[in-house]
């Protein structure tokens, strides 16, 4: 089953997504289980993790780390 699109993202300060998708669900996505090593290490710095932004029906961040779109709606919860 294909998830609804994202419309939009706002990053909170515990490392949380706020996500709503088209069809109207809003849902929390934790981030902090992938911040670690180089690559998503980087976005332990909150003002680098809130330039948080959807690209591609995901978020992305400036450093080019992002989370696929499935995982993004499967694995958050719905508020």
């Amino acid at each position: 089953m294909l998830q609804p699109e994202l419309l939009s993202v706002s990053p909170k300060d515990d490392y949380k997504l706020l996500l709503l998708y088209e069809n109207g669900e809003k849902k929390i996505f934790d981030v902090s289980p992938y911040i670690s090593g180089a690559w998503y290490g980087e976005l332990k710095d909150l003002e680098t993790f809130k330039k948080v932004r959807v690209a591609n029906h995901s978020v992305e961040w400036e450093g080019g780390q992002d989370i696929a779109p499935h995982e993004l709606y499967n694995n958050s919860i719905s508020v």
